[in-house]
């Protein structure tokens, strides 16, 4: 979707021909060879999509054409700002119709404002420690774009996670725009993500779930396990899960029945995502 320098997005191109077997020339080629790249990953027992966007977009723009904008890139060209935010809006509508299809899960995590030192992007490359929070407005086109999916039902189960912490209510009033019933907790509100997943603002994400939605539905704490060092980040998030448990109870918030609320804490360390996710555990340990 990031057509913003066409040169390292041709790159791109490159590999995904390379991975595919076959040019790609033009949008219906492109979303040929995404389609085949998602069926091959689920097949290898993939079942989750995750995409780091500043924000969602969402365009009822009938002027843009996706094909000639991604042609205009083809050819060297820059394209306008209301072109990229076209192009990544019906890819990713595309790409989430796909995942309904499948039974994924579709993950955004949001807010994001990358690569703030031209510098040091440039002597060391991206994701090197020069991104930071973003102010970027989430709401309506939020609002729009899951609305534009579950208007055809075609909405799968998704998890939205956002960076700037003045959004937190923003989410977790936003996932009960859509959670129809289909599904336990079907559109969530992620954990705290970067900045957030320390112990402060775990407690505020907890929280505000708490306040605002169903704490008993949340999937819990995840890891991108890119570094071994990230996996006790689980622990630490039990740690605070519980202690918020314990002090609720402590202060008679909560009654004392070890046996409910040790439940309620099992399914979201553990039992709430592996009924969501649905993995197949068989294919998993077939192929280790």
């Amino acid at each position: 979707m990031g057509l913003q320098e066409p040169s390292s997005y041709r790159s791109y191109l490159e590999k995904l021909e390379q991975a595919v077997g076959f040019a790609i020339t033009s949008l219906d080629t492109l979303l040929e060879a995404l389609s085949n790249r998602i069926e091959y990953f689920h097949h290898r027992g993939c079942r989750v999509a995750d995409h780091g966007l500043e924000k969602l977009y969402f365009s009822e723009n009938k002027g843009f054409s996706s094909d000639q904008i991604f042609k205009k890139m083809l050819r060297g060209e820059v394209a306008t700002g209301a072109e990229q935010e076209y192009f990544t809006f019906s890819i990713l509508r595309h790409l989430c119709r796909i995942y309904h299809a499948k039974g994924w899960v579709q993950q955004f995590h949001l807010g994001a404002l990358r690569n703030t030192n031209s510098r040091m992007l440039g002597s060391l490359g991206p994701d090197t420690g020069f991104d930071s929070i973003g102010d970027f407005d989430q709401a309506l086109n939020l609002a729009r774009f899951l609305n534009d999916l579950d208007a055809s039902n075609q909405l799968t189960k998704t998890i939205i996670y956002n960076l700037n912490p003045r959004d937190n209510e923003v989410f977790a009033t936003m996932i009960g725009n859509f959670n129809d019933g289909s599904v336990k907790g079907k559109i969530q509100y992620g954990s705290g993500w970067w900045y957030l997943d320390q112990k402060d603002g775990m407690e505020k994400q907890l929280n505000t779930l708490s306040n605002m939605g169903l704490l008993s539905c949340f999937v819990g704490m995840l890891t991108d396990s890119r570094s071994f060092l990230s996996f006790p980040r689980h622990e630490y998030f039990r740690r605070i899960l519980c202690q918020l448990f314990g002090q609720e109870v402590a202060r008679g918030e909560l009654p004392w029945d070890e046996k409910w609320i040790g439940k309620i804490i099992q399914d979201i360390c553990y039992y709430n995502a592996k009924n969501y996710f649905e993995f197949n555990s068989n294919h998993y340990s077939k192929s280790l």
